[in-house]
């Protein structure tokens, strides 16, 4: 069943089928087998145009087209984030710690985000996707996603509610930056370790060194313009791959009763177009499937959909799947019929002229 409609309302008590049935059939296809080859050479070929961009910007020297490779390494940092990402999930090595590793190393070394703090939000969005109280990412910030949430913000922050949906994309640009921001924090305030100390030392090393180097390379404005450039693509590029995949989708109250199955397929949103949107996305083009079986190696996805919408079809599981353009156009409507609730109820054109006079 396919669907690019608003969310469904999750059924709590409706009987789904066998999640295990299906669990099976995943484990019997081998869909759950390790790909190494697949991200050794995903890998090296970011490797590889890493290098290219930095061999690209010391030739360029002082010109403006220095813009271009700053929106090709927000790119490329992106890409490595999809990894880093698919790596807390164990999608890449057998081994627990040779995952930690690649991810520590990717997470903080390469992109500048904290991997244990990635690693912990993340964990709790995926045990509970848009329950409310529950999953960090629909918890209030500068977008609320509740209604309730928008009718408690204040004044000023109601302006910007109202429109959030319109404001969603543009917002983005300034993603990256909050990132990097919220991971020094984050560490900062944590409890004392060795795994704080590490990650607070390869953020400081990432997070000093790449700027220290653009000022060295390029004249003070070219510098600042490279750096807005090159966080805005990534901002964006992050925001624009994980916004579609619950934005819009079922919102499950906090003290509700409901399966695994129903709890992961009803609050998650599949964006059609096959092995290029996957490697556009970084695979979270399955979000459905992601979420059932988290660590299931990127290329094993595509297979697994057919297996998962099959079993969701005999069981009478509503399956969302739509385009990417659809889905942006859902989330942006979603968002503003949030804010609508931000509204002042006396907000109207003759009160206003009445309280002027």
């Amino acid at each position: 069943m396919t669907t690019d409609t608003l969310p469904p309302r999750p059924r709590p008590n409706a009987v789904t089928g066998s999640y295990q049935d299906l669990s099976r059939q995943i484990r019997e296809a081998g869909l759950l087998h390790r790909t190494r080859g697949f991200y050794i050479a995903l890998i090296a070929a970011l490797g590889l145009a890493l290098a290219g961009l930095i061999a690209g910007a010391v030739l360029l020297g002082d010109s403006w087209f220095q813009l271009l490779i700053a929106g090709a390494l927000g790119i490329v940092l992106t890409q490595a984030a999809f990894i880093a990402h698919e790596a807390s999930h164990r999608q890449v090595f057998d081994s627990g710690p040779a995952n930690d590793r690649l991810g520590r190393i990717l997470a903080n070394g390469v992109v500048g985000i904290s991997h244990s703090w990635w690693m912990t939000k993340h964990s709790r969005h995926h045990a509970n996707p848009n329950r409310i109280g529950k999953d960090p990412d629909i918890a209030p910030d500068t977008i609320v996603f509740l209604p309730e949430d928008a009718a408690r913000q204040n004044r000023v922050m109601a302006a910007l509610t109202r429109v959030q949906g319109w404001a969603f994309f543009p917002l983005l640009t300034l993603e990256g930056l909050n990132l990097h921001v919220t991971s020094v924090r984050t560490l900062w305030a944590a409890e004392r370790g060795r795994q704080r100390a590490l990650e607070l030392a390869m953020l400081a090393v990432r997070l000093t060194v790449y700027p220290a180097l653009v000022f060295w390379l390029l004249p003070l404005g070219m510098a600042f313009a490279f750096l807005g450039v090159q966080l805005a693509v990534f901002g964006v590029y992050m925001g624009a791959s994980f916004a579609p995949n619950h934005k819009g989708m079922a919102i499950i109250p906090e003290d509700s009763k409901i399966d695994f199955l129903s709890k992961q397929v009803l609050t998650s949103r599949n964006i059609s177009g096959g092995g290029f949107m996957s490697t556009l996305m970084g695979g979270l083009n399955y979000q459905i499937e992601h979420h059932l079986f988290p660590s299931m190696p990127r290329p094993h996805l595509g297979r697994a959909r057919r297996l998962v919408r099959a079993h969701c079809a005999r069981h009478d599981v509503p399956y969302t799947e739509t385009t990417l353009l659809r889905s942006y156009a859902i989330v942006v409507r979603y968002l503003n019929e949030v804010g609508l609730s931000a509204r002042d109820p006396f907000d109207c054109p003759m009160v206003r002229r009445f309280r002027q006079v």
